[in-house]
């Protein structure tokens, strides 16, 4: 495909989101979508490989929140594999502050080829896992919306996400069309402080692929399980911690503030560590 038929179909389809993009940006996107082609050969980075289907699957699908995000905005894009929906998002909206993060540092490698061909300001791409980055103050509540598309369960997903919120900032959980688990996860975001404010259903334009994306407003400071665990290493070092007892798929702690943790709820997650106040 050259780039002129590039042009002409990504446009086509972003009028359905009412998207105008300069011919700038169109280069972007299809130096983007070329180096994906390329790296993927190399790299296992995404089973989507034709053309017209990276147009649709990846840069349109990506695109379907950018109705939610500002200017200026800071954002993290968790389990970013090839960038999605991050680079995309950052393309269309050059103003925002974009953080990229994933595990496996050969896509961290890709990224950081992409951001400089393309020529991205403002976006950092990072090889960590998200439960290590959380205990990290700098990231730690700092963000104003976190954004994943599909990486987990949507009450484990909730939980490596929330942790980076400011409290009234936004979870963007991008879904497929199965959101049963939207019920089971319901408790689990009331634990973590959010509230549900909408489940937009999108199907993607000449396709019969539907997606849900579901947007999560944190409201309340909650201690969450994923900060516990910095807090626990703090308090073991400064000789606070009466016991920590781990059991497989919990952790009980009693610390001399005062506060029990407990796990099991129903409909929250139930690996690593969990825990709310009594």
């Amino acid at each position: 495909m050259n780039f002129e038929e590039f042009k002409t179909m990504l446009n086509t389809e972003l009028n359905y989101l009412s998207i105008n993009l300069s011919d700038i940006k169109l280069e972007q996107f299809y130096t983007y979508m070329n180096l994906l082609i390329e790296w993927n050969k190399k790299i296992n980075l995404t089973a989507i490989v034709e053309e017209k289907d990276i147009i649709i699957k990846h840069f349109l699908d990506s695109l379907t929140i950018s109705k939610y995000i500002n200017s200026n905005q800071k954002i993290m894009d968790i389990g970013t594999g090839a960038g999605f929906p991050g680079i995309p998002l950052k393309i269309v909206q050059e103003n925002i502050n974009m953080n990229l993060i994933d595990s496996l540092n050969k896509r961290i490698t890709f990224l950081n080829e992409v951001v400089n061909k393309i020529e991205l300001k403002n976006i950092v791409a990072i090889h960590s896992r998200a439960e290590d980055l959380a205990k990290i103050e700098e990231h730690r509540e700092k963000y104003d919306i976190v954004v994943s598309r599909a990486v987990a369960k949507l009450n484990t997903l909730l939980e490596y996400m929330m942790p980076f919120i400011k409290v009234g900032g936004t979870c963007i959980c991008m879904k497929g069309s199965n959101i049963e688990e939207l019920e089971e996860s319901k408790k689990a975001i009331e634990i973590l402080g959010g509230k549900l404010e909408k489940v937009d259903e999108i199907v993607l334009p000449n396709t019969d692929i539907k997606r849900n994306n579901i947007i999560i407003k944190k409201i309340n400071i909650v201690l969450s399980v994923l900060f516990l665990y910095s807090c626990i290493d703090q308090m073991q070092d400064a000789g606070d911690a009466k016991k920590v007892t781990p059991v497989r798929g919990t952790v009980t702690i009693q610390v001399n503030t005062g506060f029990v943790t407990k796990a099991g709820d129903p409909g929250f997650p139930t690996e690593g560590l969990r825990a709310v106040f009594n």
